[in-house]
């Protein structure tokens, strides 16, 4: 039997001759807040020394170290530490970290985001430890109003002084299941599409790869083209909680190298999993808005999105990355990397778009990986398929803002723009268990949802999907990555 490559596009990045020129717009902001320390012996780091730096640190001082985080600017780890004597400095100093005393320790600040999940586990928010602040940010999306912001922020306020800050985002928090053209499932409530994460090899040799729990909740069997045969099936799904699955291909041949497809046929390799640093800079790959990039802003988030599983009911996923880098439908599962090939996240969720920005939320890689007993790297028999290995001519060059004109399809084995269902889509709904994004195909590429909806997607048969409008009000006009260059827009 010949050995199949994987035909799903791959979030990631190449190792670093693709990624360099991701760079361009993606300067990450100083952090404005002066910290105090020597820098005598002040290390030059990248993001994933600086992450295991503080990994080694945290260990270190115990009680003391309250939180920590990447000036990418002056390349530099941020230590805060509270009550810490002159020893629990120097060592802290000595190890190269810049360090800077604050006034909550990382156990108030837990503490205080228990009281949140007890008094203001509200559909629409959410909170995430600042070090930078040295605070919990709390945010609400545009339908916490009346009763339950009035409710959210007397709790707030109760933290007392100095412990939290409230915010307002004018989008809505919901999972970013629906539009996408990377993966591909159908349901009773029509069809789903998200976006491969990583592949990865499932604890018993297995090819397999990571994609979003929602999407895994939502549909069982996924296939790399619209209407096509499955080549995969979740093995396991955690949503609400966490938001992650595992997708054995349904071959055990398929060759899945372990590399994210970058768009314009450029690829960067995986290598490794690293834990996200609040201040550093990280891509996003998505099969709806492409490439775009951002900074980390805060560790531990829990969410709270609107259940439309269960009406006036809430799902809450916990121990997320919070990040600044917008996302829209279809994006959900996507990776989250960094510029030296470090797997980083999935895509969860979150609120705006790729026209107004907005926050969004992923599901830590690490954190997957230990639950699945699954590791990075390639899959099957086949070991990597290095052909130069672009996963997918087009999947992720999308022409429109947000969601635009979409060229190619995700899956090298049906070619650029092969999506004989890649037609007319009215409607859509965030929900992945209630046909998000849900298109029903009638193969001719007319199809049909319900719900909030990405708009039209009108195919031609050679994939250029004319999109236009969006539950985000896009209206497909202009470009925001159409895949000529690799720079990332933000």
């Amino acid at each position: 039997m010949p050995k199949r490559k994987a035909a799903i596009a791959v979030g990631g990045v190449a190792a670093l001759g693709a990624a360099a020129l991701l760079l361009p717009n993606a300067n990450a902001s100083q952090d404005k807040n002066q910290a105090s320390g020597t820098t005598g012996t002040v290390k030059t780091l990248k993001a994933t020394q600086a992450s295991n730096l503080a990994a080694q640190l945290q260990k270190s001082l115990g009680d003391a170290f309250a939180g920590s985080y990447f000036d990418s600017g002056k390349q530099q780890l941020v230590v805060n530490v509270v009550g810490g004597d002159n020893n629990t400095m120097a060592q802290a100093k000595k190890a190269g970290a810049v360090v800077r005393q604050v006034k909550n320790s990382t156990r108030a600040l837990k503490a205080a985001a228990g009281t949140l999940k007890t008094k203001a586990t509200i559909p629409g928010t959410s909170w995430a430890v600042d070090p930078r602040t040295d605070k919990i940010l709390v945010t609400a999306d545009s339908t916490v109003t009346g009763a339950r912001w009035n409710r959210l922020q007397s709790t707030v306020q109760s933290l007392g002084s100095g412990m939290a800050t409230l915010k307002k985002s004018a989008g809505t928090f919901k999972t970013f299941v629906s539009g996408g053209d990377a993966i591909f499932s159908q349901t009773q409530q029509g069809g789903v599409r998200c976006s491969l994460g990583f592949n990865v090899t499932a604890s018993d040799g297995s090819p397999a790869f990571l994609t979003a729990g929602h999407c895994g909740v939502a549909a069982k069997d996924w296939s790399d083209s619209q209407n096509g045969q499955p080549i995969a099936t979740v093995d396991q799904a955690k949503f609400p909680g966490n938001d992650f699955s595992l997708v054995k291909y349904n071959d055990p041949n398929t060759q899945a190298p372990s590399e994210v497809n970058a768009g314009n046929g450029q690829t960067v390799q995986i290598t490794q999993a690293a834990d996200a640093t609040v201040g550093e800079t990280v891509f996003r790959m998505g099969s709806t808005t492409g490439l775009h990039n951002g900074q980390v802003t805060g560790l531990d988030a829990t969410v709270n999105f609107q259940s439309e599983t269960n009406p006036g009911g809430t799902d809450t996923v916990n121990g997320l990355i919070q990040t600044n880098v917008c996302a829209e439908a279809g994006d959900s599962g996507g990776s989250l990397f960094t510029q030296d090939g470090s797997a980083v996240g999935l895509t969860s969720g979150g609120s705006g778009d790729c026209t107004n920005g907005g926050e969004t939320f992923f599901q830590p890689v690490t954190a997957a990986l230990q639950a699945t007993g699954a590791t990075l790297g390639n899959g099957g028999n086949g070991g990597n398929a290095g052909n130069g290995g672009n996963a997918g001519n087009g999947g992720a060059d999308n022409n429109g803002n947000g969601a635009g004109d979409q060229s190619g399809s995700a899956a090298p084995s049906a070619s650029a723009g092969d999506q004989s269902g890649a037609g007319d889509q009215s409607g859509g709904s965030a929900d992945p268990s209630a046909s998000a994004g849900d298109q029903s195909g009638n193969g001719s590429g007319d199809q049909s949802g319900n719900g909030a909806g990405t708009g039209n997607q009108s195919g031609n048969g050679a994939g250029a999907g004319d999109q236009s409008g969006s539950g985000n009000d896009q209206s497909g006009a202009g470009t925001a990555n159409d895949g000529s260059s690799l720079t990332s827009s933000r």
